[in-house]
């Protein structure tokens, strides 16, 4: 059996048509009926049931109809990912994460994974919420770390790692380093530091101010390190997530919880990849990122 003839017997049926599925598989109708017949002779079995010049499906083709969908998809799909990966004749496996995450266990998966697969060159990049998912919808990028700000899409894997804590990094000369936890109320009264580049600016200030409830007023830095040079000088308190383990705050800084009416703030992490574009690589770099966010989970 040939998957020439399983993707005739598709055209077929979905056409309802001999002469309109020989038109749009480019050979002649005889051709594909004989293709037709060599294959239910191949089987055994009646897969069109055919009376004058109509067909029906049998139960059996029905089968066989619904198992050759799904086979051509999966050749397709290994088809074009044998492809992209030997495109430049080097595997690749590009990797994104938000630009003002600290987490050790991103590092610590890329060195195992990189140990793992040697044959395997690891690009990372970092950006904002949307510079990332920009990324993936137009191949920049294979998979993202990344916080959920929109509802997950059938379009992409939305492997959820973790719901994190949100946390406000303050200068320990802030009134507010004193306690044990911060208000989201009590944080209006300071600016709100963002890592973030220009052009993304508007976006990012109305995610934390429409959807996180953090009022006052926004200070932009262009990376992490910027960010907390700024908390040091008091200029006000950086917002950063608990996801996984942190690296210390530092002398001068402190990490409290944010919470709202008593209770910590909280956001969800995942790993997201478009679904088109699974692959044996991203599936197990996620996998093991997962693992060392939850370990014995």
């Amino acid at each position: 059996m040939l998957l020439r003839q399983m993707r005739y017997f598709v055209a077929v049926v979905e056409c309802n048509s001999f002469t309109e599925a020989a038109e749009r598989c480019y050979i002649s109708q005889s051709a594909i009926s004989q293709q037709i017949q060599s294959l239910e002779r191949e089987l055994g079995v009646e897969l069109l049931h055919r009376e004058n010049r109509r067909f029906t499906l049998t139960p059996t083709g029905e089968y066989f109809y619904s198992g050759c969908k799904a086979i051509l998809q999966q050749t397709g799909d290994l088809v074009r990912e044998t492809k992209r990966l030997g495109s430049d004749g080097e595997l690749h496996l590009r990797i994104g994460y938000l630009r003002c995450y600290s987490g050790l266990e991103l590092h610590q998966a890329i060195a195992e994974f990189s140990s793992l697969y040697p044959e395997l060159a690891i690009d990372i990049v970092n950006g904002t919420h949307e510079e990332l998912y920009d990324l993936l919808r137009h191949g920049g990028a294979d998979l993202v770390l990344s916080d959920q700000r929109r509802a997950f899409s059938d379009d992409y894997v939305n492997y959820e790692l973790a719901d994190c804590g949100c946390c406000a990094e303050l200068s320990v000369n802030s009134p507010l380093s004193a306690r044990g936890s911060v208000e989201l109320d009590d944080l209006r009264l300071l600016p709100c530091i963002l890592i973030a580049p220009r052009e993304r600016r508007g976006a990012e200030q109305e995610y934390y101010q429409n959807t996180m409830g953090f009022g006052g007023s926004y200070i932009f830095a262009g990376s992490l390190e910027e960010g907390r040079l700024l908390v040091v000088s008091n200029r006000g308190f950086l917002p950063v997530d608990s996801v996984g383990t942190l690296p210390p705050a530092g002398a001068s800084i402190r990490r409290l919880p944010i919470c709202k009416g008593g209770r910590q703030l909280r956001r969800n992490y995942c790993v997201f990849w478009r679904r088109e574009r699974t692959n044996y690589y991203i599936e197990e770099f996620a996998s093991t990122l997962r693992a060392l966010l939850r370990p014995g989970g």
